[in-house]
Order: C-alpha cells, then structure tokens, then sequence
C-alpha cells in the first residue's frame, strides 16, 4: 500500500488496485496454488491493475510514468530518486509524513493516515478522536475527495522541512500504538502486530531525527508500556489490571531502554507531551510494588501534562491519580468537575466513576456506573473484567 501510494500520489487508486489484486488471489490461490513469494505476488498485481485502470485515462500519463520505477516489491525505491526521498528510509514512515499534508486538517489528515496506512477502521479512529463513527466516515470520504479534486502532492517533502510535519507523524504513531494497547474492539485485549509496527517505526524515526526530544520522549512512552505487555493478560485472556500485575515479567530491556531515552530526552531542555507521559510511566515501572507508586507525583504530572495538551482524556487521568493520592471522595470530587458530556461515550471514565464510587461504600450507584462502562466497551475482554467488578460489588 504504502509502496504504491508513493508511486501513484493517489490514494484511492493505490487502495482500489490492492483490494483488486487481493479479489485476485482469493480466486487464484486455492485453484493454482500458493505463490513461491506472496507479497511480491500481490504487489505486482495490484500495480498491473492500477497500470490498467491509468491507461484507460487520458490524465493517468503522468502517474504511468511514474509507476515505471515500481520494479521490485522489497524496495520499489529507484537510485535516482530526490534526496528527501531517501532521506527516509522506510516506505511506511515516508508515505505516513507525506499524508500529513498541512493542506489538510489535522484531524483529517491524520485520520486518513491511520486508515490508509495502519489499518485501523473507521470505528477505530473515530473513538481514538471521541466522535461518531458516521463523522469519521464522512470526514475520511471528504479528505480523499479533497487531496484528488485539489490536486494535494502525495510526495515526501525536503528533508529540512521534515520538522514541519514531526507532530502530525508522532501523533499517528502514538494512536497506532494505542490501538494495540488496548484495542478498542475484538477478542484481544493488546494487538502485539501493532505495538510492534509502532515501536519500529519510532525507532525508524528517532535515526531519522535523532535530535527531536519529542521522538525520544514518544519512543521511550510506547516501551514503558510494551514492556508491561505479557503482565496485562492472564493465560487464558482475561484482563490483569496494572495495580495486580507480576512486576518480575517486565520486560527490563524495554525499561532500560526506555530509561535511557527518556535521560537523553531531558538533556534537551525542550519539555514536551509525550517526554511527561514517559516520565508517568516511569514513575509506575520505578516502583518495586503497586503500594509504592508515587501518585502525588503522577498526579502533578498529569497536571503539567494538562498545560502542554489539554484535553479531557488528561484530565480525566489527573483525577483518576488524585483519587489513588488523596483518596476516592477527592478523586470522585476531581471526575464530578469533568465535562461529562465529553466523556459521555468514553467508557474509562464511568469505571474511573465506578471505582471511586465502589471505594466510598456507594454501591448502587458504582453498580450504575459500571453498567455504563460495560455498555460503552466493544473489546470482549475488557467487558468481561468489568463484569466481574460489577459482580464483585455484591447487591441487586
């Protein structure tokens, strides 16, 4: 996709002719059998049908031309291409800072970039962005007409303007990652295919830009929390919260890793979003017990974090901690001043309500909360943890 999006400058072309030659193979394969290299297979079938489709169009020339130089699937690159091309070097990561057009939207442009590129769906996105799924829809079919009627260049741009586009790309990535984290439909709780794409191609983007605090800082955020991957599950998929987590299976690579990130980071001097969230995470893999958390601490943390990047998502996460500092009636006290309406459908927060609720005795109205919760949650294993607190609150 990537490979033949760059090629194209057209999106929709570039998704058409891959969804035709993946038709292709679903009627080929099982008749003539398995292609010694599948992946070279379907590339080069999505590019004969999307040669097809452009010489039957007078305005396909230019784009004919172009596709000349997508000779082989493992590296579709030419030797003579620009230098902002090779500047990246990583199809994926290229064509993710090439949709972050600032022609677009931001939310637009990095909508089409976790559809087109991370293979999140359209439901995916709009809850990563706390909207509808039909606005996502209609924003998703808006940006796509606009880049094709305006005539957007889908090119990677020069490699001094690179840092123009850092926020956007970093944005998609810490999305990506999130998504995998904890996936927000499905059976499985963490999606490893994406945290692993997401953390390779932050590392893809931390030798590009080795001197980009925020890189490190994103870098350092998504391995605190992979490394608690294999602890947040139990063997038989059910949900393992972080407070009652094996802190030995930690991946300790992946934390010193991180650690070493994070110390390279603050060397800059140039505090950022992502550099607090990693120290939040630090201050939880730090502590040798759940007990010995610091969440005064994390709670000033989030408070930083709230001046950097408000949103109600952060600030839901700083009274969630000042409940776990101070108490449930000053962490209930710090949910009740959030704009409920904007967390209305995020179901986070009625367990953080459930929770605080649960702790002060208010157990009828925890049971509510919960309820909400479970209603809200699309991913079976999640909704299934929560049913078990529900229960475990006793009462009708």
């Amino acid at each position: 996709m990537a490979a033949l999006a760059r090629a194209l400058g057209d999106i929709a072309l570039a998704e058409d002719a891959l969804q035709e030659a993946y038709v292709a193979a679903l009627e080929r394969w099982p008749r003539d059998g398995f292609p010694a290299r599948p992946s070279a297979w379907i590339f080069a079938t999505a590019r004969n049908r999307a040669l097809d489709r452009l010489r039957r169009e007078r305005a396909g020339r230019e784009k004919l031309q172009r596709l000349t130089a997508l000779e082989r699937v493992e590296r579709p690159a030419v030797a003579d291409e620009s230098d902002a091309m090779n500047a990246i070097p990583d199809d994926r990561l290229g064509l993710i800072f090439a949709c972050c057009h600032p022609a677009l939207g931001i939310e637009a442009r990095i909508a089409l970039t976790l559809r087109t590129l991370a293979g999140l769906t359209v439901e995916e996105i709009a809850d990563a962005f706390l909207v509808p799924h039909t606005t996502m829809a209609q924003r998703l079919v808006r940006v796509k007409r606009k880049i094709r009627e305006s005539g957007i260049p889908f090119d990677v741009p020069p490699a001094e303007r690179l840092p123009e586009r850092l926020d956007d790309v970093c944005a998609v990535l810490y999305l990506i990652f999130n998504e995998g984290y904890a996936s927000s439909a499905g059976d499985r709780l963490v999606r490893r295919e994406l945290c692993d794409e997401a953390i390779r191609l932050g590392r893809v983007l931390n030798v590009l830009m080795p001197q980009e605090p925020e890189v490190m800082g994103l870098l350092a955020l998504m391995l605190y929390h992979d490394s608690r991957r294999d602890a947040r599950t139990a063997a038989d998929g059910s949900m393992i919260t972080l407070g009652d987590q094996d802190r030995a299976t930690w991946d300790r690579a992946k934390i010193a890793e991180a650690n070493a990130l994070l110390a390279g980071a603050s060397l800059h001097r140039a505090p950022g979003a992502y550099q607090v969230q990693a120290a939040i995470a630090f201050a939880h893999v730090r502590a040798p017990s759940a007990s010995d958390v610091d969440w005064n601490a994390i709670a000033e943390l989030y408070g930083h974090l709230e001046e950097l990047a408000p949103s109600p998502i952060v600030a839901l996460n700083r009274a969630v901690a000042i409940g776990f500092a101070r108490g449930p009636q000053a962490g209930l006290g710090a949910l009740d001043a959030l704009p409920a309406e904007a967390l209305a459908s995020y179901h986070p927060y009625h367990v953080a309500r459930a929770d605080a609720l649960s702790r002060l005795g208010r157990r009828a109205e925890a049971r509510a909360a919960y309820r909400a919760a479970i209603e809200r949650t699309q991913n079976a294993a999640e909704a299934a943890h929560l049913r078990a607190k529900l229960a475990g609150i006793g009462g009708r």
